[in-house]
C-alpha cells in the first residue's frame, strides 16, 4: 500500500487501513513516523578525536592487513617447528618494532618478544615458560602445535575489507580502530539541529520565586539532556507563555532552522489550543491519543517556512511522560535523521518481586529498580508511578515494559524490563 502523505492522514484518517488517531499503539506510532523520515545529506570530514558519536558517511574500507605483519602472540621463542626435538641455537631477537633481519636454518631458533615480526622461515612460537635455555641452547620442554602462537597478518582486517558501514555511529573503539589502518580522518554526516522549548503559562524558569499555581520548567533540562546524550545540535529555545504571537514567532523561528523541533505541553484534550491552531496553519501535524502509559497525547508531522521544513514532536506536558515519550519515538527518529540506523533495545526478563496492577489493551512503562540477589536478577517497581513524578526516573534504574497484551501480575511472575544504562 502507498503511505499517504501526512496531510492525507490528518484530513481522512481512514485513507489507510487500521489508522485510528484515538488508538494508536506504540508499534503503530514507530512505523508510521518512519516513512516521513529522511537523513540528513551534508557531509563533512573529521579528524578521528572529533568524529565520536557521529554517522559515518561514506564506507570505511581497509588499505591494508591488520597486522600488516605474521607476530608474535606472546614472549617466547620462533622456531622451524620440523627442528622442536632438537636442542636450537638462539641466534638473535626480534623486538615489538625491531625486526629479526636473516632467515632460520635447521636448528636455529630467535627469542621474540610480543608482537615482533615472526620471520618467514619461522612458524611456530613457544611461549618462554615452556622452554629452558642453557648458555645459548634452547631446549622446547612442550612442544606447542604448528602454527601456535602466531597471529598472522590480516587477521584482524584484510586488505579491502569493509570495516565500518555507511551510516554506523563511532563509539570509542571505532577511533582505535579506524587509527589502526592509518587513516586521519572520516566523512560523516552533519550534526543534527534540534531546537526545543515548554508551553504553558505556569511554568517559571529556575532561579526565581514561584507565584500561586506555577511550576519550575523541568522539561527543558531533561531534554536537553537526553538530545546532548544523543549528540545533536541543541538549541533551547525557552519556556513561551500560552501567547498565540508569542508561540508563532518561537515555532517559526526553530523551524526555519532546525532540523526538528520538540515541544513538551499544549498537546493534551483540554490544553489551550494555541500550538494545535499554529501547527494546522503552518504544516501538517497528526495529534494521536497513545495506548500507552505515561505518554498518552502525542504530536508528529512537519512545520513549514519559506527557507526550510522541520519535523515536529510535540511531547505531553508532564515531566516523566515527556522523557518516556521522548525515549520511546524521538530518540529512534533523530538518530534515522542522523543518516543511522537505531538499534532494538535490548530487554531483559526478570523476576518482578512485586504484583502489579494494569489493564490489558496498552503498553506501560512503568519505572523500576533491577537489582542481584544471590546471583539472580530481580525487579521492584517503584511504589508512585504517576507521570508528574519525575523524582521517579532518577530513583529508577529501568523500564518495566508492560505489552498491550499483559493484564495484573502476580508477585514472582517474569517481566521484560529495558535498562536505562544504554538508553539514557
Amino acid at each position: 500500500m502507498t503511505t499517504p502523505s501526512l496531510t492525507q492522514l490528518a484530513t481522512d484518517p481512514s485513507c489507510m487501513e487500521d489508522y485510528d488517531p484515538n488508538a494508536m499503539s506504540v508499534s503503530q506510532a514507530k512505523n508510521y513516523i518512519k516513512q516521513y523520515l529522511k537523513p540528513v545529506s551534508e557531509k563533512e570530514a573529521l579528524p578521528i578525536h572529533e568524529s565520536l558519536g557521529r554517522v559515518l558517511a561514506d564506507t570505511i574500507v581497509s588499505p591494508c592487513n591488520v597486522p600488516n605483519h605474521d607476530n608474535s602472540a606472546m614472549d617466547g621463542f620462533a622456531f622451524r617447528h620440523q627442528d622442536g626435538a632438537l636442542p636450537l641455537n638462539i641466534i638473535g631477537t626480534a623486538l615489538a618494532g625491531q625486526p629479526f633481519q636473516g632467515a632460520l636454518n635447521q636448528g636455529e631458533c630467535i627469542k621474540i618478544m610480543t608482537g615482533g615480526v615472526v620471520p618467514s622461515s619461522a612458524d611456530c612460537v613457544v611461549m618462554q615458560e615452556r622452554t629452558s635455555v642453557q648458555q645459548n641452547l634452547l631446549t622446547i620442554t612442550e612442544l606447542p602445535k604448528l602454527g601456535a602462537n602466531i597471529r598472522k597478518a590480516g587477521e584482524d582486517l584484510m586488505l579491502g575489507q569493509t570495516v565500518l558501514p555507511q551510516g554506523h555511529r563511532m563509539t570509542p573503539a571505532d577511533l582505535g580502530l579506524v587509527a589502526s589502518l592509518g587513516i586521519p580522518t572520516v566523512t560523516v554526516y552533519r550534526r543534527l539541529k534540534v531546537a526545543f522549548f515548554s508551553t504553558g503559562d505556569e511554568l517559571v524558569g529556575v532561579g526565581k520565586l514561584l507565584a500561586e499555581g506555577q511550576i519550575y520548567d523541568s522539561n527543558r533540562y531533561t531534554l536537553f539532556g537526553m538530545l546532548t546524550r544523543l549528540g545533536v545540535e541543541v538549541s533551547d529555545l525557552g519556556a513561551i507563555p500560552d501567547n498565540p504571537t508569542l508561540l508563532e514567532q518561537t515555532l517559526l523561528k526553530a523551524a526555519a532552522t532546525h532540523d526538528a523541533v520538540i515541544t513538551s505541553g499544549g498537546v493534551s484534550v483540554g490544553e489551550a489550543d494555541h500550538m494545535k491552531t499554529l501547527l494546522a496553519q503552518h504544516g501538517e501535524v497528526l495529534f494521536w491519543k497513545m495506548n500507552m502509559k505515561p505518554g498518552r497525547p502525542l504530536a508528529y508531522g512537519k512545520v513549514h517556512t519559506a527557507s526550510n521544513s522541520a519535523h515536529y514532536f510535540g511531547l505531553p506536558g508532564n515531566p516523566v511522560a515527556t522523557m518516556v515519550t521522548f525515549y520511546q519515538f524521538v530518540r529512534d527518529a533523530l538518530i534515522l535523521m542522523m543518516g543511522a540506523s537505531p538499534k532494538p533495545y535490548p530487554t531483559l526478563k526478570v523476576e518482578c518481586t512485586e504484583s502489579i496492577k494494569k489493564a490489558a489493551g496498552r503498553t506501560e512503562f512503568q519505572r523500576g529498580v533491577m537489582y542481584e540477589v544471590d546471583g539472580n536478577w530481580k525487579v521492584k517497581p517503584l511504589p508512585n508511578q504517576s507521570s508528574g513524578v519525575l523524582s521517579s526516573m532518577s530513583y529508577a534504574n529501568c523500564f518495566i515494559v508492560l505489552g498491550e497484551t499483559v493484564a495484573n501480575l502476580n508477585a514472582g511472575e517474569t517481566v521484560e524490563v529495558q535498562l536505562f544504562e544504554g538508553i539514557i
